[in-house]
């Protein structure tokens, strides 16, 4: 069997397990975790081991208590709350980009969804907490579990390439200027706003990759993809709406978008395209799921959702496009000036 075909066993498999195990047994957000558990087995090369799992959760639980900590300081000093997240993002980012570390993107997430869910009760941020704690146990555990099953053979894949520190920075700073004022605006209104600050990490790591010229398309037509994908899941469940039947159409989502996402299906779109696509359709489907069981309308909280991701990618492009326009025009200028002088 392929390398590929077994990361998608993998992804279909531990996803289904972890739909099982999230919904069946009730756990709080369970679309949270299942975000968390898309990040660990949609990344590269081994499972995580016990040691880099216990720094990982060890890394966690300071941001988990600095973002706890940061409520009473964005309540009383906004303006200096604000900076110290951005360069706290900043740094997360930088390191994410230098290491080539996709596992930081967890970090980047308890870092802004704390706050903004403290913002609004201190209960909300422990139930945030919990579903990203269960996220990474029920990660570790799923991810161990399916490599067992559909361990790798061979030689090791390459280690991705590196950015320079200049471009790292670079990337970097973009990216905190794209998460940045979505944080502030889910800060007047969290409990609606929640959602669009899972849906901005996922932009954020996918900004991290893609260039000016296809911003667009990636950022904007994944958001559409996803919404797409769980639109069609949710008709079906309409049909037949019961655990088994979201797990199997779970799994069936995470077969289709894994032959892309692995590249058994040659593709033009990159991988970070669809797997921003699975996180739309969890981030989609999880809280209409919510809000079908606590009698809400869902076609208008699911309208209200999408509208507000769309123009997220938007403003990611938008912000993408300028300032990669910025800094051509700067270096431009500042290649002229040692040379001689232009007409």
């Amino acid at each position: 069997m392929h390398r590929a075909d077994k990361a998608i066993l993998r992804l279909t498999l531990g996803m289904g397990l972890c739909i099982l195990i999230t919904y069946g047994l009730a756990l709080p957000l369970p679309h949270l975790s299942s975000l968390v558990v898309i990040m660990l087995l949609c990344k590269p090369g081994p499972p995580l081991s016990t040691v880099k799992g216990l720094m990982i959760g060890g890394a966690l639980m300071v941001l988990m208590g600095t973002g706890v900590l940061m409520v009473p300081l964005l309540q009383h000093y906004g303006t200096s709350a604000m900076l110290l997240i951005a360069l706290l993002l900043f740094g997360l980012f930088y390191l994410g980009l230098k290491n080539g570390n996709p596992l930081l993107l967890l970090l980047v997430a308890t870092l802004t969804l704390i706050p903004v869910a403290g913002t609004a009760s201190q209960a909300l941020a422990f139930v945030v907490i919990q579903a990203l704690a269960i996220g990474i146990i029920l990660g570790a555990f799923i991810s161990s579990v399916s490599h067992n099953l559909f361990p790798d053979e061979g030689a090791p894949l390459p280690k991705p390439e590196h950015l320079s520190p200049d471009n790292a920075g670079w990337v970097a700073l973009r990216a905190v200027i794209i998460v940045l004022p979505v944080l502030v605006m889910a800060l007047q209104d969290p409990a609606h706003y929640l959602a669009a600050i899972m849906k901005t990490v996922a932009l954020s790591q996918q900004a991290c990759t893609t260039q000016a010229r296809h911003a667009g398309k990636e950022l904007v037509g994944s958001t559409l993809m996803g919404a797409l994908i769980a639109a069609l899941a949710w008709f079906g469940l309409a049909l037949l709406p019961s655990l088994w039947m979201l797990m199997l159409w779970v799994m069936l989502i995470c077969l289709w978008l894994g032959r892309r996402l692995f590249r058994i299906v040659p593709s033009r779109l990159p991988t970070s395209f669809w797997s921003n696509a699975l996180m739309t359709v969890i981030i989609l489907l999880g809280p209409a799921i919510q809000d079908s069981a606590n009698g809400k309308d869902v076609m208008q909280a699911s309208l209200f959702r999408l509208a507000l991701f769309i123009l997220v990618s938007c403003y990611a492009w938008g912000a993408i496009w300028v300032l990669e326009r910025w800094r051509a025009g700067r270096r431009n200028g500042i290649a002229m000036i040692p040379g001689e002088r232009h007409p």
